[in-house]
């Protein structure tokens, strides 16, 4: 079975802005690179990268939510995902994604994307989850991961610091995960 790669970031960005294109552009580069993409299954980013990841021949994976569709009426899966995995809560939905992935790529967001950054971080933290690559992609989160890595060890060890990676362009953390790919054990990334 094909590795797969979870790609979290806004539901806002739309068709046309940059955002957008570059999760397209990610979700492309994954799919010929081989892995499954797995995405929230709604629109911006994640119907970024699952449209990306669809055109390019790749499988898309798409968790959606009963507590989502409830809050956002008329909000629909996107047409690009191939294989739905439905919860009935936001908890299960977050933690599907996460724990099922072998990899992760967070484009820009807001609290939902830092929520997923975070949950997976102290996942591999406290070992609850096996090994990955956490890759965030993007100056705003690397600005907020060196406001961290800035503690000197206050809060976040050198241990802890080295389990997210941050990288400029989704070309980069593609890249990045190339480059685990070859090493045991190196499986989430996350983008800035």
């Amino acid at each position: 079975m094909l590795p797969i790669v979870v790609v979290f970031g806004s539901s806002r960005p739309r068709e046309g802005t940059a955002t957008y294109d570059e999760a397209r552009d990610l979700g492309g580069l994954l799919a010929q690179s081989g892995y499954i993409v797995s995405t929230g299954a709604y629109r911006g980013v994640m119907e970024a990268a699952s449209r990306g990841a669809s055109e390019a021949g790749g499988h898309v994976v798409g968790v959606s939510c009963d507590q989502i569709e409830t809050m956002v009426p008329g909000l629909q899966v996107n047409q690009w995902v191939a294989e739905e995995i439905r919860y009935s809560d936001l908890r299960g939905r977050l933690h599907h994604l996460v724990v099922e992935s072998q990899s992760a790529i967070a484009m820009p967001g807001g609290i939902g994307t830092l929520l997923e950054i975070a949950y997976t971080w102290g996942l591999l933290q406290y070992e609850e989850i096996s090994s990955k690559q956490l890759i965030v992609v993007g100056k705003p989160w690397s600005d907020i991961v060196n406001i961290l890595r800035e503690q000197n060890g206050d809060y976040v060890d050198e241990t802890d610091r080295m389990l997210l990676k941050t990288v400029d362009t989704v070309a980069e953390a593609v890249a990045e995960l190339e480059k685990a790919r070859n090493h045991v054990g190196a499986t989430l990334f996350v983008s800035q």
